[in-house]
């Protein structure tokens, strides 16, 4: 199983953050053991002083294929759930302003949070799934899937060009504006529409 992040899949995030709309899928990969699951405790690394939440919607593949076809991408998942993809900010600027890769700030341990998969035929509306994140009770992050820039169906036939996609690998959809810092003794919950699938808490 491997971990596809999406960054910079919503417009409003991009602007709270300065940067361009990319004019295809920023893509970069989780390692499986960074999965924290639902219910579990997230630990505040000691590598960084500026710990991020990043809401994000989550699908989990349910075929493998190679070189998928948009209009056939729909038929390579059918289950969802909310995710957070945990970032080192400070670590991101640096790795940023050197033009490193990611790596270090978005793929540590515990930094995929996964909430609880529901099949997406269960939704109200398939097409235009509402998501959001509440701190220990404080609504912090809404977003639409309908306000994607690159919708589920884009991101899987666009990475399958560049690496066979399997049964059970996981997509990160992107985030969308409303990011923020992180403190000890947080709990953080996710809802798919009104439901909900995700509880961590920060230690």
């Amino acid at each position: 199983m491997k971990i596809i992040a999406v960054g910079m899949n919503y417009k409003a995030h991009l602007s709270e953050l300065g940067d361009p709309e990319p004019q295809e899928p920023v893509i970069f990969l989780k390692p499986d053991d960074a999965v924290l699951k639902n219910d579990e405790d997230f630990i505040l690394p000691d590598f960084s002083k500026e710990m991020d939440y990043e809401t994000e919607l989550v699908i989990k593949l349910s075929k493998t294929g190679k070189n998928v076809k948009k209009e056939e991408a729909g038929t390579y998942y059918n289950e969802i759930t909310v995710g957070i993809d945990f970032t080192a900010r400070d670590l991101q600027r640096s790795l940023r302003a050197k033009r490193n890769p990611w790596e270090l700030c978005k793929a540590f341990d515990q930094s995929a949070g996964l909430g609880e998969f529901i099949p997406i035929d269960q939704l109200k509306n398939p097409n235009d799934i509402g998501f959001e994140l509440t701190i220990n009770g404080i609504k912090r992050q809404t977003g639409r899937s309908s306000d994607m820039i690159f919708g589920f169906n884009d991101i899987i036939s666009y990475v399958s060009r560049f690496m066979t996609l399997y049964e059970g690998d996981l997509i990160y959809t992107g985030t969308p504006s409303g990011i923020g810092r992180l403190s000890k003794d947080d709990t953080l919950e996710g809802f798919l529409e009104s439901k909900k699938v995700l509880e961590i808490r920060v230690i």
